[in-house]
């Protein structure tokens, strides 16, 4: 899926679009004008990463599949983007765990550049 899509008729719950909103640094399930769900991360330019570290998604919302969804739709997109991904977020460590094929893309949480003295990590 791409940003700003609409999941597919067959889920059963195409009223929910899926998309990035940058400037709040997250990405989010949205049903008409309410925000279904989100996961949200921290950038971090200078090691390229993408810092999951909160997913969530409302009562309301809850049982339908919804959170894996927007976790492949935000790790999609993450990966697309050349950025590497670094998760925080108890959900999106798990949905890594059993996804290999992010594997390739994951730095751990304390992951910095080997030029880059302990203490100096930017957030």
């Amino acid at each position: 899926m791409t940003p700003d899509e609409t999941l597919p008729q067959e889920s059963g719950i195409s009223t929910i679009a899926l998309r990035h909103a940058p400037e709040l640094h997250r990405y989010e399930l949205v049903d008409g004008d309410r925000i279904a769900g989100f996961t949200t991360y921290r950038a971090r330019p200078r090691q390229n990463q993408r810092v999951f570290v909160h997913t969530e998604v409302h009562d309301d919302y809850a049982g339908q599949g919804l959170a894996p969804l927007l976790a492949r739709f935000a790790l999609d997109d993450v990966v697309a983007q050349g950025h590497r991904i670094v998760a925080i977020c108890p959900f999106i460590a798990a949905y890594l765990r059993r996804h290999p094929e992010y594997r390739d893309h994951v730095d751990a949480p304390d992951a910095r550049p080997a030029s880059e003295p302990a203490g100096t990590a930017q957030p």
